[in-house]
């Protein structure tokens, strides 16, 4: 999350308690005596898909990857941060990282197939005629829209389906699992939000601060006084009372107002009600897991993930469970890369592969 537009926080990580971890590999196959003709081939695709949510319709990126004529593949639905992130990842023209993206290309060379698309204020999708930013519940009906359509496709396999989602889109994936029929087999938590959305606005805020008195940009006192203010501010939004920004650093102030005002708060509001740990529980047993925690993320700190983990192993899941990624920063990236290098590293692409280890097997052959 950029603070410029922190709402979009890319949330969360940790490094304390497990989540339970299981190998599962792939059946082996049994030869028979003389080799049977091999199916045709078909060739890797995008097909743009269409669908309606609540009467607005939303629109996406189906990736097939390159397969055997009937074979049936296991099927991705990638899931954005928040803010106006597109489904590609981006939020053009000046924020382009195409995090998701790179994840359906990722996924295809085990043979998954994903859909990605644009929720609600981004890309062809746009807000269906509102003028703010629906709730969050109106984004899971969205995303669960798109699960459906998804499971419709006629390559996708019914017993391999899955949801992955980065930051925001990491909780919206265990709220799509609470409502979606059939349940996901598999759930990819990159970067996900573990904490309330304006405890972890806090915690992201008084990082920026302690970075500039670090910087000589600020002073430890006025660093303080900006703490204290926006500890005020989020308890008089919380409690609904009037929101007075007018002490705060510019950037701070706009910041609040933003998050605050008309277009945007209901949303907010909606989205801090949550407590990602209260909502994990109750999520499927017995459903695979992937948690992924970059120990360079500063929008998701690592330290804050126990809170969630322990909420995921009370839920029975299976591994591979928590990924420590040393090195890397909240989009995937090795510490220090440009925001908009089109790049997931290696150690990333592997939690992903190990991920999807049960099912390599439904797109190859």
């Amino acid at each position: 999350m950029r603070l410029h537009t922190l709402w979009r926080s890319k949330m969360i990580a940790a490094l304390v308690a497990a989540v339970a971890v299981v190998t599962a590999g792939p059946v082996s196959g049994v030869a028979g005596a003389s080799a049977a003709p091999q199916a045709a081939a078909v060739p890797a695709v995008d097909r743009e898909v269409h669908f309606t949510a609540d009467g607005t319709t939303a629109y996406g990126t189906l990736h097939i990857p390159a397969h055997r004529a009937g074979r049936r593949l296991a099927a991705a639905l990638l899931l954005p941060g928040s803010g106006p992130t597109d489904r590609n990842g981006d939020e053009p023209p000046d924020y382009t990282p195409h995090n998701l993206a790179l994840m359906a290309d990722v996924l295809s060379d085990d043979g998954v197939m994903s859909l990605r698309f644009d929720k609600y204020g981004t890309g062809r999708t746009g807000l269906g005629g509102r003028t703010s930013a629906p709730d969050m519940a109106a984004y899971t009906r969205q995303a669960v829209a798109a699960y459906n359509t998804l499971c419709a496709q006629p390559e996708a396999d019914p017993d391999a389906l899955l949801v992955a989602g980065h930051s925001e889109g990491g909780l919206q994936a265990l709220l799509v699992d609470h409502a979606a029929q059939p349940k996901p087999a598999g759930l990819a938590l990159i970067a996900p939000q573990d904490m309330r959305l304006l405890d972890l606005i806090r915690l992201q805020v008084a990082a920026e601060l302690n970075r500039a008195v670090a910087a000589g940009q600020l002073t430890a006192q006025q660093a303080w006084s900006n703490n204290r203010d926006v500890a005020r501010a989020i308890a008089d939004f919380r409690a609904q009372r009037p929101v007075d920004t007018s002490g705060l650093l510019p950037s701070l102030s706009s910041l609040l107002k933003g998050m605050f005002g008309p277009i945007n708060a209901d949303f907010v509001r909606s989205d801090d009600s949550l407590y990602p740990p209260s909502v994990a529980r109750g999520i499927t047993h017995h459903t695979r897991l992937l948690v992924t925690c970059g120990t360079e993320d500063t929008n998701v700190p690592c330290r804050t993930m126990p809170s969630l983990l322990s909420a995921l192993g009370a839920a029975r899941t299976t591994g591979p469970g928590l990924r420590v990624l040393l090195g890397l920063d909240h989009l995937l990236h090795p510490s220090g890369t440009p925001v908009n290098d089109p790049v997931i590293a290696p150690a990333a692409q592997q939690s992903l592969h190990d991920f999807v280890r049960p099912w390599l097997h439904a797109g190859q052959g």
